[in-house]
């Protein structure tokens, strides 16, 4: 059987295109699948999808492209079928009209699903899907009689009935009446769609979304850390969020919030982290391409919504073992949480009961191990092969109903007398995995392969980091792991080892401790080199491991030492390298009217009496400002940094004892600005009179640029003639702490 799903752009990031690829690639197990792509954006699709799964884009929106469409004149056009208030009818033309057109008529699939109204709209109003296919059609399931009718038309949900603008709603509804199903993704939604189109013979169910396993192990639970993920949109609240957030951290300092995803509300929200003074506690981290491995370096998961059509964070955070919490709101977290089981369920609207759920979790360690082991359990009633076999029943449901009474006589006679099979897996229609040409691109006899290594890497708790080359992408006997730092003509050589040498299947690994290799302070691109005929290929990257940062040993001596791994904008594994003599770290920067306080833990160096906060005006080398560094009260020695610390330390829960006592510095006035420019100061520690300058900073986590991420408003200061200009603090390319004043 052959499968279609229509998308509005497969390229991009963004729940309706993650469910899409997920279902495709488990049903292109037993069927023929593609997924047509109205518009293309980027090279490849940035969620990645099953090799099994064909995609075709009909647009080309990419400007650098020899296929690039932005010049075609129906671009110009708007589109006559999307209906002008859909949220994104801006992108759909005349042009996109023609060419989905033009695949509706000669399409092949015997199934076609349409995943957003505008694409729901253009299939039902198609009227002639398939009329001018290849005679020869596939047959689903083995009949011919019911392809020759034309390809089953599904729409699908993945808001919500009453989340939709009144033309987007109208056409929609009217579209719905010419399909042969509506899939909505929650059972109330369904239920919402029958009590607003009574008698239609479409069949209208609900079918879930799709979450596969993620490849990161679960979360152990350990590090102090929140997550929330979503579209930066007003419907999410993550305004309540930070609001609730407050009002943990008044109980639990030591805990953070990191908020994944992009769209219009940042800007509102970064205002309402500075309103409640959270710099130092609530983080926007953008948006990201997977986030299984920021799921599994969480302790908790909040969804704070005030309606979801479903929840895929929910099932995502579940399968990395981290318990949820999420307001009660239509129409998903309710029909796939059990309150105080796999999650907790809160009032929406409320910030008192979505901080009291969170605090709930946060001071029973033994709760959240309980409930993020329910809920690993319960995810899996999502998993791709149940859900895919859910819209198989669907199809084979729908063509036995449109299959004429003696065709199903004779399939009954024949199938009683064993000459049909029972079953529609087991059908002619339900084809094979689809595979490669395993000859493509093969070396010639005798030829060395040529090198495509992969790699993947984790973090152990000493900060070391092991990598991971596939042997899929690698040939010979002797591989190197080469690091060479970028800009420079630095390499460093380290030896790759097959786990078990006599099974080609077996990865090769690398184990790199911060102490040995000593890498110096840069970025550190990763390339395999062959033995014998000295080829050498960087190394893409696969899953980046990160959480082991969080909770791994602080550096307690000179020279200091930190390694992130990453993977780089274009998909290659590199390394970023912190390497000092001695550092100061950064753990607050509480900031509050007329002044500005920087607090810290020194390593490498010991804090002495006469210590001094010291500012440098960028590219000067002497001192423009000194304010005392005070040493600050023992509890200060247990640093909890950026993002909250090790909770089998010295110290309470959540926090990393470093033995050394922390430091405190105030700003309540600074120099005149020497010209209209804005001035930066880069900010040192003198740990004693004589001492030289150590370099503040944020280092000690997983975040390789700070720049984005950690944001501090901006506080009217006084200066020696009297004028109050703003100071601000930032963190620069190289996550060392600035002052900016304008």
């Amino acid at each position: 059987m052959k499968i279609t799903f229509l998308l509005h752009n497969a390229y991009a990031i963004g729940g309706t295109v993650r469910s899409t690829l997920n279902l495709a690639g488990a049903l292109a197990a037993r069927h023929e699948v593609e997924v047509v792509s109205v518009l293309r954006t980027e090279d490849r699709p940035l969620l990645g999808m099953s090799g099994k799964v064909r995609l075709l884009p009909l647009v080309d929106e990419r400007p650098d492209a020899e296929s690039y469409d932005g010049g075609h004149e129906l671009m110009s056009r708007p589109s006559a079928v999307v209906p002008p208030t859909e949220v994104l009818a801006h992108r759909y033309t005349a042009l996109t009209d023609e060419r989905l057109r033009a695949f509706l008529d000669t399409t092949d699939a015997d199934v076609v699903v349409a995943t957003r109204p505008a694409l729901v709209v253009a299939l039902a109003g198609h009227g002639g899907v398939g009329s001018r296919r290849p005679p020869v059609a596939s047959g689903a399931f083995g009949t011919t009689g019911a392809s020759r009718r034309g390809p089953l038309l599904i729409g699908q949900e993945h808001l919500s009935y009453d989340n939709h603008v009144p033309g987007v709603r109208e056409a929609q509804n009217a579209a719905i009446k010419r399909l042969h199903a509506f899939v909505t993704v929650s059972a109330r939604d369904a239920a919402d769609h029958r009590l607003h189109l009574p008698g239609l013979r479409t069949r209208i169910t609900n079918i879930a979304n799709a979450a596969p396993r993620p490849e990161p192990e679960p979360s152990d639970l350990r590090a102090p850390l929140v997550v929330a993920a979503g579209r930066l949109f007003p419907v999410k609240r993550y305004d309540l969020l930070i609001e609730a957030f407050a009002k943990v951290v008044a109980e639990r300092p030591e805990w953070r919030l990191r908020i994944y995803g992009k769209g219009p509300e940042r800007a509102n929200l970064r205002a309402t982290i500075d309103r409640l003074g959270l710099g130092d506690h609530v983080f926007l981290m953008g948006a990201r391409a997977t986030l299984e491995t920021e799921w599994a370096k969480a302790s908790v998961a909040a969804v704070s919504s005030e309606w979801e059509s479903f929840g895929m964070t929910i099932l995502e955070a579940m399968h990395a073992g981290v318990p949820v919490v999420a307001t009660d709101c239509p129409h998903g977290p309710g029909e796939i949480v059990t309150d105080g089981t796999d999650g907790l369920l809160v009032t929406p609207g409320d910030p008192n009961a979505l901080a009291t759920g969170l605090l709930r979790l946060i001071d029973d360690p033994d709760l959240r191990q309980r409930v993020g082991t329910a809920g690993r359990t319960t995810v899996q009633r999502y998993a791709p092969r149940t859900i895919a076999a859910e819209y198989e029943q669907l199809i084979a449901d729908l063509q036995e109903a449109r299959t004429p009474a003696p065709v199903k006589l004779g399939r009954r006679l024949r199938r009683a007398l064993g000459w049909l099979p029972s079953t529609p897996a087991e059908q002619p229609g339900a084809t094979e995995p689809t595979t490669r040409n395993a000859k493509a691109g093969a070396a010639k006899p005798g030829a060395a392969k040529p090198l495509r290594p992969k790699a993947g890497c984790r973090v152990d708790r000493r900060g070391g980091v092991r990598v991971t080359v596939a042997a899929s992408g690698v040939s010979g006997a002797d591989l190197t792991l080469v690091l060479r730092r970028r800009h420079a003509d630095d390499e460093v050589r380290v030896p790759l080892r097959q786990d078990t040498p006599d099974d080609p299947r077996s990865p090769w690994t690398a184990a790199l401790s911060r102490d040995e290799p000593a890498l110096a302070e840069g970025r550190w691109d990763l390339h395999v080199e062959r033995g014998g005929d000295g080829a050498r290929r960087r190394l893409r990257a696969g899953l980046v491991e990160q959480r082991g940062l969080l909770t791994a040993e602080l550096p307690d001596r000179s020279p200091v030492a930190w390694w992130i791994p990453y993977a780089t904008k274009d998909g290659y594994l590199a390394l970023r390298t912190f390497h000092r003599t001695a550092h100061a770290e950064v753990t607050a920067l509480p900031v509050d009217d007329g002044s500005l306080a920087v607090e810290g833990v020194l390593h490498g160096a010991v804090l002495g009496e006469g210590a001094m906060l010291v500012g440098v005006a960028r590219g000067e080398d002497v001192a423009d400002f000194e304010t005392p560094a005070t040493r600050a009260e023992e509890t200060g020695a247990e640093e909890t940094g950026a993002e909250g610390r090790d909770p089998e330390g010295t110290g309470p829960e959540g926090t990393r004892a470093t033995g050394r006592p922390g430091f405190r510095a105030r700003l309540t006035s600074l120099p005149c600005p020497a010209g209209p420019d804005k001035v930066i100061w880069d900010l040192f520690l003198r740990p004693a009179p004589d001492a030289e300058l150590i370099r503040l900073g944020r280092l000690f986590d997983d975040i390789v640029d700070r720049k984005d991420t950690d944001k501090y408003p901006a506080v009217t200061m006084t200066t020696p003639n009297g004028s109050v200009p703003q100071a601000r603090f930032f963190f620069t390319v190289t996550n060392d702490l600035a002052l900016a004043l304008s």
